[in-house]
């Protein structure tokens, strides 16, 4: 079974792993690995200055979903894991110039603690009398259209809880807007409260009730209630970058099998398979896993099903720019406190977020120096990307002066660009891949990872990939 991997980041470096292991255990599967880039791990990428280590690309995933962690300790980097520093966790949102936090008691997006609530300055009155009055709408009938995250905030809390809350919180996880990004996919949780609560409140509670519930039971099934499960982070991340995962999982493959620099031109389907064209020749392929982003899909799957490439074609995709300053802490002055602030479109600023990144994971950056990591792009700033490093760094670092009073030359400074990197699941995605799905079941051997389709983070990729492998491995075995 040949397969052709497409795309070198990390779905496409999660299937060839489990490919290798699926060789060693004796199955007859082989693969090429096609990257168009030069180096392997896409927007997983860091770098050690100094000793600081500096993420260009996503620093860290959500510890709550397994696949990542458990592909690390695979590849013997389980001592590697760090949590992040949760117990100094907290987050501001910019309102006029000013940082507010977020109140305690507020589960994502929804209130939860009436007092806090009540005198957190980040909402008028006005926000705060609707969210009171949100506890009385009753359940909302299941199966209607798909809508916007702003669509069903704004009918539970107001317009301005989607400007200085939802907006600014899924702009930091998707780059994108809250206006254009499906609530069924980003926030199915909460669709199944409404329908089954009405109020996401009290959907919320109910909740929180139930995890409390199996919680206790887990402590009591350990041995009473003097035994506690070890403290987990939100985020985890291994302590010298992510491109620690990348190194670890290239120097498993066959590097034979890894075609770096090589874009693929165009792909056939054929009786029994595929032909794949790239570096100049064409080959022969049982099976094709495409791990490249869904607009590189389209644009070759087109050329097989035009129905498909339209599709795929027809995903979004933001671009990304980080920016990460390292500076001396004493020149810095005082930050306050936790892990950074969310920037509303409101406001009118080129930042979306800025994370202290040496407060977030402890042991990633010198005693005396700190990290700030600031966010730019999406899809309302595109047009940044085409900036300099020189602007976008000046950009930076005159917000960071009107926001937090920050006047310290940095000792240095890091541009990353992450062009139409961010897929953004819009109103109607989950229609949209079960039209995709129905195009792929027609063609035998292939099959789709990355971040387009079943989840953006970097466990959802490797979850994919893994997958497609693994079923490819089973026709083999």
């Amino acid at each position: 079974m040949r397969t052709a991997i497409i795309g070198g980041g990390i779905a496409g470096l999660a299937a060839a792993f489990e490919l290798e292991k699926a060789r060693a255990a004796g199955a007859r599967v082989g693969y090429t690995l096609f990257e168009a880039r030069e180096r392997l791990g896409g927007c997983l990428a860091s770098e050690i200055v100094g000793g600081a280590v500096l993420e260009r690309g996503p620093d860290s995933f959500l510890s709550e979903k397994p696949a990542a962690a458990e592909l690390c300790r695979e590849l013997g980097l389980g001592e590697e894991l760090i949590a992040s520093n949760d117990s100094a966790r907290k987050t501001w949102i910019v309102v006029k110039n000013r940082l507010v936090a977020l109140p305690d008691g507020l589960m994502f997006l929804v209130p939860t603690k009436l007092i806090p609530t009540a005198l957190t300055r980040l909402f008028s009155w006005k926000t705060k009398m609707r969210m009171g009055l949100e506890l009385m709408l009753p359940p909302r009938p299941s199966g209607l259209p798909d809508e916007s995250v702003a669509a069903l905030v704004e009918r539970h809390f107001g317009v301005e809880t989607v400007e200085r809350l939802a907006d600014p919180l899924l702009s930091g996880i998707f780059g994108g807007d809250a206006t254009q990004l499906s609530a069924r996919t980003v926030l199915p949780r909460l669709v199944e409260m409404e329908s089954e609560y009405g109020s996401l409140t009290r959907g919320m509670l109910a909740a929180h009730r139930k995890m409390r519930r199996a919680a206790g039971k887990k402590r009591t099934m350990a041995g009473g209630g003097n035994s506690r499960a070890a403290a987990r982070g939100v985020f985890s991340t291994l302590r010298g970058g992510m491109q620690q995962l990348i190194d670890a999982l290239t120097a498993r493959l066959d590097p034979t099998r890894v075609r770096c620099s090589t874009p693929v031109m165009g792909i056939e389907k054929v009786e029994g398979g595929w032909k794949v064209r790239a570096g100049g020749t064409t080959e022969f392929y049982d099976a094709v896993i495409m791990a490249s982003p869904a607009w590189v899909a389209g644009e070759l799957l087109g050329q097989v099903d035009a129905a498909l490439g339209e599709e795929l074609g027809a995903i979004p995709y933001t671009s990304s720019i980080t920016v990460n300053l390292i500076y001396d802490e004493a020149r810095l002055g005082q930050l306050p406190d936790g892990f950074g602030f969310l920037v509303p479109a409101v406001e009118g600023r080129a930042m979306l977020a800025c994370t202290f990144a040496h407060r977030k994971f402890l042991g990633k950056t010198p005693a005396r120096k700190a990290v700030l990591r600031a966010f730019l792009g999406g899809m309302r700033n595109e047009a940044l990307a085409e900036k300099t490093d020189t602007m976008l760094v000046e950009t930076v670092r005159r917000e960071l002066r009107e926001i937090l009073g920050v006047q310290a030359e940095p000792e240095f400074t890091q541009v990353s660009r992450w062009r139409r990197a961010m897929a953004q699941y819009a109103v109607g995605h989950q229609e949209r891949m079960e039209r995709v799905a129905a195009r792929v079941e027609e063609l035998p051997g292939l099959y789709l990872a990355g971040n387009a389709y079943d989840g953006i983070g970097i466990p959802d990729c490797i979850r994919l990939g893994r997958k497609a492998a693994k079923e490819l491995a089973a026709l083999c075995s």
